[in-house]
């Protein structure tokens, strides 16, 4: 015999089914908002629901426990080289644990009030903790841990993080640098000669003193 609080299967009461209801909706709300990935709430339903990874239940459960995974980078460690290219120079900077608050976007004076040339923007970086190609490169293998904010700027400008510590001469026989930048759907690199001006969206990413 059913009762007014269960629905027609008789497992659920009209009150857990309302409850499941709400949820799933709010899941939908995040997604559509921008707070939620929705690649990500589908990897979290298909381990928790489809595939039932005791993992996942261990968490509620309290048999497992979910830890920070620590990012650390070699930056001793020779930088990937692009087919035709050469290394210039490269900074070693030993082992690096990546943490964006601890990573600042340099600006020259002449490049907030205009351009300033390559050339004479790497002579302003010497003695400052510029970080290299490895950073770059690790982060475009882990594009999860890359802030949100280092897409654009507070004007909705798109950044491009340059990775100063490594100089390449490229195929043309001009030096030059990579940086890192959103391109529509995904993280890439691209690269400046230094020959050529940098404006105030060309950022230098170097350690915070």
């Amino acid at each position: 015999m059913k009762t007014e609080n269960s629905v027609q299967d008789g497992k659920l009461t009209n009150e857990q089914l309302g409850g499941l209801t709400r949820r799933n909706n709010e899941i939908i709300r995040r997604i559509n908002d921008g707070t939620l990935s929705y690649d990500d709430a589908m990897k979290l339903l298909q381990g928790f629901i489809i595939e039932a990874r005791p993992s996942y239940l261990g968490v509620l459960k309290g048999t497992h426990e979910i830890k920070m995974v620590k990012h650390c980078i070699d930056c001793d460690a020779g930088p990937f080289v692009p087919d035709g290219w050469k290394v210039e120079e490269h900074q070693k900077m030993g082992n690096i644990k990546f943490d964006p608050s601890k990573i600042d976007f340099y600006l020259s004076q002449k490049q907030k009030n205009g351009r300033i040339e390559g050339n004479k923007l790497r002579e302003e970086l010497k003695g400052k903790k510029v970080l290299n190609a490895n950073v770059l490169d690790y982060l475009l293998k882990n594009p999860q841990i890359i802030p949100e904010e280092w897409k654009k700027d507070e004007k909705g400008n798109t950044r491009f993080i340059f990775f100063w510590g490594t100089i390449y001469r490229d195929s043309y026989g001009g030096l030059c640098v990579r940086y890192l930048y959103w391109f529509v759907v995904r993280w890439d690199w691209g690269h400046n000669w230094l020959g050529i001006d940098f404006s105030d969206h060309n950022l230098s990413a170097v350690l915070a003193s």
